[in-house]
């Protein structure tokens, strides 16, 4: 190992399903420890796994239990171990399909097969019923998984209007994709799911959306939404100045409060028609300003690597917590460890079984031969 080579030791709680860690650097060698399979032996645990880059992407060399249980070795070749660098564009995960979707409020979504867990962010694609009935008006549009149960999630979008029909047969063409890592810099544009009026406005956004207490933001509602009278432009009061709000108070990750007196405003309207949906451009709330215009000093915390969101409550950075409305540097990189099983023993599983406790060391090394 050389000077300038990278070192990190860490640990995690398994979900029983693919775990990323987030690192300041993408390493070439990977090692874990599997505690809990270590602290008790049984057929199918991996207790240990390597893996090298030079391997390739999704594989890694393990230790494995038979059915004595005695050790043995084995080797994973898929879904194993995998290095992963996001930069300026969004990474998205494979097709799964969609069997059937409910109309209602919120719109509950069901797939063919597990794929997804509460937090995760999708996006869909296709979602026809017939050539001209479904709900194509959601695709494009990231969504945060809530209340996920097996096949079955829901997102937040009223779909109970009358230009939605739901899907109740698997349909060729309807699929969901995971957005691998939706918060490269935030807090960005985000889509808005409902409104809800007064003398503050309540805004739920589709996907978290990582703004703070404090933090400026604006408004773009097309016409066929309604509620334009949100829009940072035109501005009736002082022409060619746009007309911005505060977040007043985050309640979760995917709503909070603003400052605009709303009461008497246009009502949101989610239901569009599907013919309208060939340019139909998304309503968004999004950051103004940025950290050089206002914002809060640094108060302390972890420098690097970047901060990881979505939080609720706000995440400092090297220039604080940029609540004027910079936008964080929050790309991320390290490796990923997931489902594979040994080839022998299709019932193991790399990431090891729900709470297994698993400790990991991570090296980049400035020369290899």
């Amino acid at each position: 190992m050389a000077e300038y080579s990278r070192i990190a030791r860490g640990s995690f709680v398994s979900t029983a399903s693919t775990q990323a860690v987030y690192l300041p650097f993408a390493p070439d060698t990977v090692k874990i420890w599997n505690y809990s399979s270590i602290a008790t032996p049984a057929q199918h645990g991996i207790p240990e796994a390597y893996w090298s880059s030079q391997m390739g992407q999704g594989y890694a060399a393990v230790k494995l239990f038979n059915a004595t249980p005695v050790l043995t070795t084995d080797v994973v070749t898929a879904n194993g171990i995998s290095t992963f660098a996001a930069g300026q564009l969004l990474q998205l995960g494979p097709r799964i399909s969609v069997t059937a979707t409910t109309k209602s409020d919120p719109i509950s979504i069901t797939t063919a097969t597990p794929a997804f867990n509460n937090g995760d962010v999708v996006v869909f694609e296709g979602l026809l019923q017939t050539s001209t009935t479904g709900m194509t008006q959601i695709c494009g549009m990231p969504f945060t998984v809530l209340n996920s149960s097996g096949s079955t999630f829901g997102i937040a979008w009223d779909g109970s209007g009358s230009k939605f029909t739901a899907l109740t047969t698997p349909l060729a063409g309807a699929y969901v994709r995971k957005v691998l890592h939706p918060f490269l810099y935030e807090p960005g544009v985000k889509f808005i799911g409902a409104l809800s009026f007064g003398t503050t406005t309540q805004v739920i956004t589709t996907s978290d959306h990582c703004f703070v207490a404090g933090q400026i933001i604006g408004f773009r509602i097309p016409p066929v939404y309604g509620t334009v009278e949100l829009n940072a432009f035109p501005n009736s009061l002082i022409p060619g100045q746009a007309r911005y709000y505060y977040v007043t108070q985050v309640i979760d990750n995917i709503t909070f409060v603003c400052n605009a007196v709303s009461t008497g405003f246009t009502t949101f309207n989610p239901n569009q028609p599907i013919e309208s949906v060939p340019g139909l451009d998304f309503p968004q709330v999004f950051a103004v300003g940025d950290v050089n215009t206002g914002g809060l000093p640094y108060s302390g915390g972890d420098l690097y690597p970047s901060p990881v969101f979505p939080t609720a409550k706000g995440t400092s950075s090297i220039g604080g917590p940029a609540i004027a409305g910079a936008f964080v540097n929050n790309t991320y990189q390290g490796f990923s460890i997931g489902i594979g099983s040994a080839s022998k023993d299709e019932s193991s599983k790399l990431v090891g079984s729900l709470n297994d406790v698993i400790y990991y060391e991570a090296m980049l090394m400035d020369m290899t031969s």
